[in-house]
């Protein structure tokens, strides 16, 4: 099977324990270190098999194939991609359920993250993410005062939730940009200036 290394934590003896999102689990489980061992590590996309056979309770990872990205050697993309990627084990770590959604999207935003500017890819694909989700709220309504927003700005806090620039004194963005953003799913009318700026909200959590 294939998925998405999410997170890796250091064991004994240079062990690990890999959470990887495939198309309808995170699995977690543990690979044990030796010089025959490929290099893996967050964010990586990967083929793999788990070996239930030991009495641990947890299965081991093994038959790792790295499937790379061609801008894999890219340090700066591969760095937003371990921060973007690093987000989702946060969010999904403790779901009982997923369905295959989260894997296809990290696979879209792969395949274009060295076509634009990623961070445009990401919050493209955490607007679908929200409304998956049923948590992208479309009304201009702040959600702080929950007064209606007027005028031609409007500021967004964590979870890109809409609030007025006074109630929060943030950074704001244009209406019609915000309304590109939440119903086409598009950045077109975003600066690189106001991605940044949402990429930062982004990274406070999904």
């Amino acid at each position: 099977m294939q998925g998405f290394i999410l997170n890796l934590n250091k064991v004994k003896d240079e062990d690990l324990i890999v959470t990887i999102l495939s198309r309808e689990n995170l699995d977690t489980l543990y690979r044990f270190y030796g010089a025959r061992h490929g290099v893996i590590n967050l964010g990586f996309k990967i083929d793999y098999e788990k070996d239930g056979s030991s009495k641990s309770t947890i299965h081991r990872l093994k038959d790792v194939i790295h499937i790379g990205f061609k801008w894999i050697n890219d340090y700066k993309l591969l760095r937003v991609w371990q921060d973007f990627c690093a987000l989702f084990y946060k969010h999904l770590k403790d779901a009982e359920e997923l369905d295959e959604f989260y894997f296809e999207l990290l696979e879209s935003a792969s395949k274009n993250w060295n076509i634009q500017n990623p961070k445009r890819v990401a919050v493209e694909s955490y607007i679908k993410l929200l409304e998956h989700e049923g948590r992208l709220h479309k009304e201009s309504v702040c959600f702080l005062c929950a007064a209606p927003i007027i005028g031609d700005e409007i500021s967004l806090i964590r979870a890109f939730l809409p609030t007025h620039k006074s109630c929060t004194h943030t950074f704001g963005i244009k209406k019609d940009s915000f309304e590109e953003l939440f119903e086409n799913k598009s950045t077109l009318f975003l600066s690189d200036r106001e991605i940044d700026r949402l990429w930062y909200l982004l990274l406070e959590g999904l």
